[in-house]
């Protein structure tokens, strides 16, 4: 499939990253890496394991670099790309499964559906997926199972044409609610994902910060503000 590539949007994942990049690699030739700004070797070590890297000067955050990436990989002709996480979340193993469903459905966007109740997420977490969950359907019309999974295969032109504006974790909330208002096809694949004990988990998401601005992004939208 050499019209696909893979995206990395990565910060302070220099643990990480380098077998990320590796796993990815098996499936997928073309891995970029999208450096946000990161103070420690992310982009060494995804140098290191075979993948170029773009980097920002300092934190942009996660949607301005996917945005980065796409226009760096549009650019040099690529047609989808597939995004996953620089710290392991996403398994190299379930990349066949989004593969399969895009190359079924070349001009869809391709969500990787996590299986959130089986996994141990807290109960907070839980809520607060399925609060953003119903925000979008009310925002877009129609159910989507896992809206704010990353792990996504993404038709790059259409996708782009959006004019999403969200630079940080609302993007992946933003980009979704344009999608299917602009007719194009959302599916949503389950797939299998990595969580670390508790006490080993590392997120930068903020959980009222970015719990905030995807809220004002999901309410700008339905009332056509945004």
């Amino acid at each position: 499939m050499t019209d696909i590539a893979i995206l990395i949007p990565a910060l302070n994942c220099a643990a990480t990253i380098g077998s990320v990049v590796l796993g990815a690699r098996r499936y997928v030739s073309d891995v970029l890496v999208v450096n946000d700004g990161s103070d420690d070797a992310t982009g060494a070590a995804a140098t290191a394991a075979g993948a170029p890297v773009v980097s920002h000067a300092h934190r942009r955050g996660k949607g301005a670099a996917l945005l980065t990436g796409m226009r760096a990989l549009a650019a040099r002709g690529f047609e989808r790309v597939l995004t996953m996480d620089g710290d392991g979340q996403h398994l190299a193993d379930q990349i066949p499964v989004l593969l399969d469903a895009s190359r079924a459905a070349p001009q869809a966007l391709i969500i990787g559906a996590r299986r959130l109740e089986s996994m141990g997420t807290a109960p907070i977490n839980l809520f607060g997926n399925r609060f953003a969950n119903r925000w979008v359907e009310i925002a877009c019309g129609r159910s989507i199972p896992d809206t704010q999974s990353g792990f996504r295969v993404y038709p790059l032109a259409a996708t782009l044409a959006l004019g999403v504006r969200a630079q940080h974790f609302a993007f992946e909330t933003e980009v979704l609610i344009r999608a299917v208002r602009a007719g194009i096809e959302v599916l949503s694949v389950p797939v299998r994902v990595y969580y670390p004990p508790v006490a080993e988990r590392r997120s930068h998401y903020r959980k009222v910060v970015d719990t905030v601005r995807i809220i004002f992004v999901v309410v700008g939208l339905i009332l056509r503000l945004w």
